[in-house]
């Protein structure tokens, strides 16, 4: 029996816009009460459109011209061609369908592109094998536009005549689209330009540079997660870090590596989760309010797998680094496989991606966390803008130990997702490092050995000593502040201050303090 293909008044908890007719996605999803999240509705409308579609608020409006048959087929097709590839959507939408009206939509046009790559896509996403003949003609055609989306090495799908160039596997596949900002990214070549300014910089400034950044993003990434841990764990952690790309990525080397974070397991359990995680708050009874649930336990070691191979895969076929290290961390902090540590690891996984694949210098540490956590307001916006639509297709339950148990089938939610706001955020973070971390730490060490050079020529003191005068100095705006005179340094002489001053000035490129007493000069205390 054919489906029937209606549209309500409200989809969704939009109104639908006036005279507006469901199409792609949106109309599959109502006609066959598909459980996802639409995260942008598609509707046609009775009148002319000149560039074909125009964005509205909660929707994509397309002209009359574009009306596909109002047929399993004709929205498939229209879902494929003109709307964003949503595996999650499609993967739901195949659950749905009877293998049997599938099958009629292929026969019924066996050598087309678009209906070759909707078998395909079928039997990928669902694991069912359709009831039909392998493809014998036909051209063959991209599994997704790799003018559009970050598509990995073509291998021929025989049996659909599908070039298969998704940058995942059927247990974990991002999506990115090949935005402006993206693309924009790419053609700065930042990792040669990282490698321009550290190959400029004298060996030891260099390796004082890598450790000042490394201590910057390990501060960093504990701030992120609101904690204030003593130095030494820091350390430990900063350490860790700096083996990132090193070893290969598995799950027994995350768990290694959440046993960094953790140092006392008594109150965490090590390891993959056994039990429900969710972020959120409390009620007075101790009753959990989740805002993000993790993925559930028993879905764990087939999403782990999913991700490593799909990390493999990426790397293998050299797709760009960072845009494969935001599908990859950003994958791991939405399935959140441990009880405690998921965010310092989702963050070690956008260096261990950049470590092994040569984007950033041997020895150099980007300090991602750093730029995140100065952008942390956007940082959680992303967050919540992707989790907060699955907790509607998320049933939960209390339990008796005040956590959250999943009640139904939620292994897609975590399988399949678009990364592009990912990778825009994270591509601008790694874009800060490059053109303002990392050459601004190399240029103030440079000016400290200047400054500490040119004073212990005037007069002999402490390492620890002089460095504090800099600090004074340079933080001043290049004089020494009086209480500060009095307090640590009285035993400078008025010409000793003066000197002091007229090197930290000119080795930190500070503006020439006036004389004391002049109308210019400004109070220093």
């Amino acid at each position: 029996m054919p489906t029937a293909f209606s549209t309500p008044r409200v989809f969704r908890e939009r109104l639908v816009p006036s005279s507006g007719e469901l199409v792609g996605y949106a109309a599959l999803v109502q006609a066959y009460s598909v459980d996802a999240p639409v995260r942008r509705a598609s509707c046609v409308v009775p009148i002319f459109i000149k560039e074909g579609r125009q964005e509205a608020a909660d929707w994509t409006i397309f002209g009359r011209r574009m009306r596909p048959e109002p047929t399993l087929a004709g929205h498939l097709t229209f879902a494929l061609r003109h709307e964003a590839l949503d595996l999650l959507l499609l993967k739901r939408i195949f659950d749905a369908i009877p293998a049997g009206q599938m099958e009629e939509v292929v026969a019924s046009a066996p050598t087309g592109a678009w209906t070759r790559r909707a078998w395909f896509l079928f039997e990928w996403l669902t694991g069912r094998r359709l009831d039909l003949p392998d493809a014998l003609t036909g051209n063959y055609a991209d599994a997704i536009d790799p003018e559009a989306y970050f598509a990995a090495r073509p291998r021929n799908s025989l049996r659909h005549r599908i070039r298969d160039n998704l940058p995942g596997t059927p247990d974990f596949c991002p999506i990115i689209r090949r935005t402006a900002l993206l693309e924009e990214f790419i053609g700065r070549r930042l990792e040669e330009r990282a490698r321009e300014i550290t190959g400029r910089a004298d060996r030891r400034v260099l390796a004082r540079a890598a450790s000042f950044l490394l201590l910057a993003d390990s501060q960093a990434s504990f701030q992120i997660e609101g904690e204030r841990p003593p130095r030494n764990r820091i350390e430990r952690w900063g350490r860790a870090v700096m083996q990132a790309g090193q070893r290969p990525l598995s799950v027994a080397e995350l768990e290694r590596l959440q046993s960094v974070i953790i140092e006392d397991g008594r109150h965490v359990a090590p390891g993959i989760r056994t039990e429900g995680v969710f972020l959120g708050d409390r009620m007075s009874d101790g009753n959990p309010v989740p805002e993000f649930i993790g993925a559930r336990p028993q879905d764990l070691p087939r999403l782990m797998d999913g991700i490593i191979a799909a990390n493999a895969r990426m790397s293998e076929d050299r797709l760009n680094p960072a845009v494969q290290a935001a599908a990859l961390s950003f994958g791991f902090v939405m399935v959140h496989p441990f009880e405690d540590g998921n965010g310092r690891l989702h963050r070690f996984l956008v260096h261990h991606v950049l470590a092994e694949r040569g984007f950033s210098p041997p020895g150099i540490l980007f300090p991602v966390s750093t730029a995140i956590l100065d952008a942390i307001e956007d940082y959680v916006r992303l967050l919540r803008a992707h989790s907060g639509p699955l907790m509607d297709h998320i049933e939960w339950r209390p339990t008796e130990r005040g956590n959250v148990e999943i009640v139904n089938d939620t292994f897609d939610l975590y399988a399949f997702f678009d990364v592009t706001d990912f990778a825009e955020f994270l591509c601008a973070c790694i874009a800060r490092t490059v053109e303002e971390d990392l050459p601004r730490e190399i240029a103030h060490l440079r000016a400290y050995d200047r400054a500490k050079s040119e004073i212990l020529s005037l007069f002999d003191m402490s390492d620890a000593r002089l460095s504090l005068l800099i600090l004074f100095a340079r933080q001043n705006g290049g004089v020494l502040p009086k209480r500060r005179r009095a307090k640590e340094f009285s035993d400078l002489s008025d010409d000793e201050v003066r000197a002091v001053e007229g090197i930290v000035q000119g080795a930190f490129d500070l503006p020439q303090a006036a004389p004391e007493g002049s109308p210019g000069a400004e109070l220093k205390t």
